[in-house]
């Protein structure tokens, strides 16, 4: 699948199995407001619209449920209407976990980073998706590295991108404001059997 926009590949996303939580779709409105103002929003709304899969953000509840395909399908509309690089959706990825009241829950209380890698964040996968697994691989504090998978997932290369920003800025609140790389080291749309992920700090 690649990353064009047309109808017919918003509704083989829509076809895909599993649900999202509607902060997740919020969080990409709230970061096209930042950077395109409400005529952004707007412009991908009538994208959307055109599509024949609308989604009106200002609607949308928090913690509700929706099909899993809206959030590739948001991204996609975001990244053709606005003109967004890669590198500006892994930034959409980057901020989401600021801004969500999901993970704000999670992180205000304190947990050890290896307590909090290995119990805490499969739990927060599942807070988010009714699909897919979010796997602890292996945490190194000294060598200040961590791998984490994710199976039984196959939504779009466009959230590949997306969830590198996002275990980033994941990453950072665990192990404390450093500097984060996350490369995606497997994928399923490369031939893999999952998504693996490799996150090294400074």
């Amino acid at each position: 699948m690649n990353q064009e926009l047309t109808k017919e590949i918003a509704q083989k996303l829509l076809e895909i199995k599993g649900e999202i939580r509607g902060v997740d779709l919020k969080t990409d409105a709230e970061f096209v407001i930042k950077e395109k103002g409400k005529e952004g929003l707007k412009k991908v709304e009538e994208e959307l619209k055109e599509l024949g899969y609308p989604i009106e953000y200002g609607k949308i509840e928090t913690m509700n449920f929706y099909p899993g395909g809206l959030k590739a399908l948001s991204l996609l509309a975001i990244k053709k209407t606005l003109n967004f690089s890669d590198e500006k959706i892994m930034e959409m990825g980057v901020i989401a976990p600021k801004i969500s009241i999901i993970i704000k829950l999670f992180i205000k209380h304190f947990f050890p980073i290896r307590k909090f890698f290995f119990q805490e964040s499969p739990k927060i996968w599942k807070e988010h998706w009714t699909t897919g697994e979010f796997i602890p691989v292996e945490l190194d504090e000294e060598k200040k590295f961590a791998v984490a998978r994710v199976k039984d997932f196959n939504l779009h290369p466009v959230y590949c991108t997306y969830l590198r920003g996002y275990f980033s800025t994941f990453t950072q609140i665990t192990v404390g404001g450093r500097e984060i790389i996350c490369q995606e080291t497997k994928c399923p749309f490369r031939g893999d059997e999952y998504h693996e992920y490799l996150i090294k700090w400074k």
